[in-house]
């Protein structure tokens, strides 16, 4: 159980991909196309290799870079995105890796990415189990992503993932109305996989939340 139940969560967790549209620097933006080509064009054991290799260019660009915080934000995603393929209780010990790098990432520059490390993090407390287990918590989750919501009030992400938060507190008529606002978020004309796969997702979400609003 425990192994399907992480695996659900970072399954979930690999499209939480809180793009900016700031401009980044190259080693960000490669990280950003490896990370899409990994997760959205590959499966089975070559997906893992290149996730293997993703972790090696993520932990190289933080060694040469170690005060940027937007790189340790795509490593916290990297490591969660990972987390959803492998699965199981190594999982968790990948979540616990992002936590420390998205949390480090708030220490350097709080609004790096328009914040996308409040949504990440807030996604992560929100999904990982909690004590003993992991460090899940309701109230860290709900104020981090209250706190991405201020900084990027329009974007895709941090729409979303409120909206899931709310869906799992039942409070259904409030999650459509982010949802709708993520579904109308800017295009990212350099992100146009990572924009299609949200857009899969929020349209699934949205008829979740029409079947539960209709009962």
């Amino acid at each position: 159980h425990m192994k399907k139940l992480m695996l659900a969560i970072f399954s979930m967790l690999a499209v939480a991909t809180s793009l900016s549209a700031q401009a980044v620097s190259p080693a960000v933006s490669n990280l950003q196309t490896h990370w899409a080509e990994a997760n959205y064009t590959l499966n089975g054991k070559a997906q893992i290799k290149a996730f293997e290799a993703l972790i090696a260019e993520a932990n190289e660009a933080a060694t040469k870079a170690p005060n940027q915080a937007d790189i340790l934000i795509w490593r916290g995603i990297i490591h969660s995105s990972y987390a959803g393929i492998k699965g199981g209780m190594g999982a968790l010990s990948l979540a616990k890796t992002a936590k420390a790098d998205l949390e480090a990432a708030l220490k350097l520059d709080d609004k790096a990415l328009d914040g996308s490390a409040y949504t990440t993090l807030g996604t992560l407390y929100y999904k990982v189990p909690g004590w003993p287990l992991g460090f899940g918590d309701d109230d860290k989750a709900e104020a981090l992503l209250k706190t991405a919501l201020k900084l990027n009030p329009q974007g895709i992400d941090s729409n979303y993932f409120y909206a899931l938060f709310m869906m799992d507190k039942k409070n259904y008529q409030v999650a459509e109305q982010y949802l709708l606002k993520a579904q109308q978020a800017s295009p990212r004309p350099d992100r146009p996989l990572a924009d299609q796969g949200r857009h899969a997702e929020i349209t699934k979400a949205l008829q979740q939340v029409r079947h539960q609003l209709r009962q």
